[in-house]
């Protein structure tokens, strides 16, 4: 790679002990592949990255796959910076085949994304059908935290739901989903609860989620919590 060496400049800023704690946090991740920067030092450093070596990001960015987890949360904060739209949403595109845990898929979070709805939404519908759990976390990721507001539609939580939820992650981040929805847009969502449509487990973290938040009324709760089914795993 060109330029600067991230990586070694990410080892500099190792701390041992949390290495150890985030290698519980991330079970898919191999502690051989886990440095152990803090999360501060992370976005201080992905910061002067920016400031300092613009040049060598473009560079960085086109080294992929990556070994450390830390080189992944970088990527994904460089990403989440790039001010063009097209160029961000190729960035993204072009990375997330290789994310391989939730901490990165949820780092990864593209201010334009915001500016421009209507290109997001086709992309998110795309990512959603891909066969990788975790582009489909992040395109309900996406869903979730840009179009549960005034850029809501009916269609939004069917797409959530058809989802393939297979996945540990996948199946949580629908259930984050729909507990925000709940919340956020409780016509439109209770229907799936009442109805049953999403699987068991997901069906039941969902109302778990939802009862355990301080923006559902206690009657709300009391209604979510007579809607749980049995359901195992």
């Amino acid at each position: 790679m060109a330029g600067i060496d991230f990586r070694n400049e990410l080892i500099a800023l190792q701390d041992e002990g949390y290495r150890d704690f985030i290698a519980r946090l991330i079970p898919t991740v191999s502690k051989d592949h886990i440095i152990g920067v803090r999360s501060p030092a992370m976005r201080s450093f992905a910061k002067r990255v920016i400031k300092e070596w613009g040049d060598s990001v473009t560079a960085f960015l086109d080294t992929l796959p990556h070994w450390y987890l830390e080189e992944n949360t970088l990527h994904a904060m460089l990403i989440g910076g790039i001010p063009d739209f097209d160029t961000a949403f190729g960035a993204a595109d072009r990375f997330l085949p290789y994310v391989d845990n939730w901490a990165t898929c949820d780092t990864l979070k593209l201010k334009v994304f915001g500016r421009h709805p209507e290109k997001t939404l086709e992309g998110i519908r795309a990512w959603i059908k891909s066969p990788h759990p975790y582009t489909v976390r992040f395109a309900i990721g996406q869903l979730m935290s840009l179009y549960l507001n005034d850029r809501f539609d009916a269609d939004m939580p069917v797409l959530v739901a058809g989802a393939a939820q297979d996945h540990y992650y996948v199946r949580m981040m629908v259930a984050w989903y729909f507990c925000e929805a709940l919340i956020k847009q409780p016509a439109a969502a209770l229907p799936f609860i009442e109805n049953k449509l999403l699987p068991p487990w997901t069906h039941n973290k969902a109302i778990q989620k939802a009862i355990e938040s301080f923006r559902i009324s206690d009657a709300q709760k009391s209604h979510l919590k007579s809607l749980r089914v049995s359901a195992r795993g």
